[in-house]
């Protein structure tokens, strides 16, 4: 029997949230990321992102535009946006799950475009491409997403990732990257 048949964790009593996040790169490649203050993972960089409202029928390409115009100010066209991954994370933190659509900007952004650098959930910064994973990132952003990202530039992933069971197992469903 596989874990469909006799799952490890029961979920029912967790809330399932659904969220975007926004990869932005400027000329010279870096990242902008958030130096989180508020929970989930305060303290520590994530991109710019939120959840989806879905009580306005708002999709996730909706969402990722409008987060990027809220946290940074960049205005996104629908065609400054790709959708590059899908996440599932099943009981992240023990608190919840997360169905997380992550896009990339399509075009470089310039740092004028960022309206503001501080605001109340955090500081924004550009890191250096090869220095995202060392600067304090969520686990499963360092261990699979961040990876994946990188790997599927231009290209598409979708991860499973179970952290239900005191560890983080994780199964990649779809992956094509760009040639």
């Amino acid at each position: 029997m596989n874990d469909i048949d006799h799952p490890r964790y029961e979920p029912t009593a967790l809330p399932y949230r659904v969220a975007v996040l926004v990869y932005l790169y400027d000329h010279e490649g870096r990242l902008l990321l958030l130096h989180r203050r508020k929970a989930p993972n305060a303290g520590l960089h994530s991109p710019i992102g939120g959840k989806v409202e879905i009580s306005l029928g708002e999709s996730p390409h909706e969402c990722a535009r409008r987060e990027a115009i809220e946290e940074s100010g960049v205005v996104l066209a629908d065609r400054d946006l790709r959708l590059t991954g899908i996440v599932n994370e099943r009981a992240y933190q023990g608190e919840k799950h997360w169905l997380i659509f992550l896009f990339e900007a399509t075009r470089p952004i310039s740092h004028e475009e960022v309206t503001a650098y501080e605001f109340d959930e955090g500081t924004l910064v550009w890191v250096p491409i090869a220095e995202v994973a060392s600067i304090g990132i969520p686990e499963t952003d360092r261990t699979i997403m961040w990876p994946s990202v990188q790997s599927h530039r231009g290209g598409f992933f979708m991860v499973d990732i179970d952290c239900s069971g005191g560890s983080i197992d994780h199964r990649l469903v779809e992956s094509w990257k760009a040639r």
